[in-house]
């Protein structure tokens, strides 16, 4: 099990990692924090769905997003390995690569994670940057609708958190 929010190895402090929840595709291989994870440590995070935050006026609607087959797919992450000086305790941590959105996600969205297909997957672990600049132009059909605001509480579980509070949008 992964921490989510990379923490590079180089941190002085684990807190880093609540602000590196996603890495931008356009400048992973170059950002100081992003750029030893992309080139030996990556990773496929394997999913059914993800969550965006859709902003109408000064609301938020959370959207659950998945497959139009409904079934699961993997997205492309980083890890890192961090470890205490103080303490010499460990901690793993990853982080999701983001592109601009594709058409579907535009009307939520303006970033989407990146949806890596089987061949995808194996050449973003090959080391292949590849399968970013092919992302939004190869994401897959997929499908949102509005879910319980109590996800945006990470204590909050269950499948309920995922049943529709309205319209499909596909």
């Amino acid at each position: 099990m992964l921490r989510w929010g990379l923490v590079p190895f180089w941190a002085k402090d684990p807190s880093i990692g609540n602000r590196m929840i996603n890495a931008r595709a356009e400048t992973v291989a170059e950002k100081p924090s992003y750029r030893a994870a992309f080139k030996h440590r990556r990773c496929v995070v394997l999913a059914d769905g993800f969550y965006e935050w859709h902003r109408e006026g000064d609301a938020k609607t959370p959207y659950f997003i998945s497959l139009a087959s409904g079934g699961p797919f993997a997205l492309a992450g980083l890890w890192e390995s961090w470890t205490d000086k103080e303490s010499g305790e460990s901690l793993q941590t990853t982080t999701l690569i983001t592109t601009e959105a594709s058409e579907f996600m535009r009307s939520l969205h303006h970033r989407m994670p990146i949806v890596l297909n089987t061949d995808g997957a194996g050449e973003w672990l090959a080391g292949s940057a590849e399968p970013i600049e092919r992302a939004a132009k190869r994401t897959p059909g997929l499908q949102a609708w509005p879910v319980d605001k109590r996800v945006n509480n990470a204590r909050n579980e269950g499948e309920e958190l995922i049943e529709a509070a309205g319209d499909v949008l596909s």
